[in-house]
């Protein structure tokens, strides 16, 4: 009950997985995964699916749930105000290569990254 709660998924810890609203159901993938200790969790696109106005929030749970209790995260996910926001280091991948790679603000203003993988133009100074 403790990890659940950390998680906020106390009020639905009785609730079965596929009554749960898509953004619950995230969570409660993650605190699985989490009740095992991991050193490390992979996650695809941890914010498919749920509702935009649950996203950041979804977000800023796991980050905070996995910064406290040592996990390190590793994720892929398309949603650049997301990355922007939450990832402390971003490597963009094109063609199999790792194209760009370092702080959230650096790589998503890099103009090769915008032109060749976010697609769009870079604005010239």
């Amino acid at each position: 009950m403790a990890l659940l709660d950390r998680f906020g998924l106390g009020p639905v810890a009785g609730a079965r997985a596929d009554a749960l609203n898509e953004g619950a159901r995230k969570l409660a993938d993650i605190a699985m995964a989490v009740a095992l200790q991991p050193r490390l969790v992979l996650m695809d696109e941890p914010t498919s699916g749920v509702a935009a106005a649950e996203k950041m929030g979804i977000v800023e749970t796991l980050v905070r749930v996995l910064r406290d209790t040592g996990v390190t995260a590793v994720f892929v996910e398309h949603d650049m105000d997301v990355v922007a926001r939450f990832a402390d280091r971003v490597a963009v991948w094109s063609q199999g290569r790792i194209a760009a790679l370092g702080p959230p603000q650096q790589v998503l203003n890099d103009p090769a990254v915008l032109r060749d993988v976010i697609g769009i133009e870079p604005a010239h100074a």
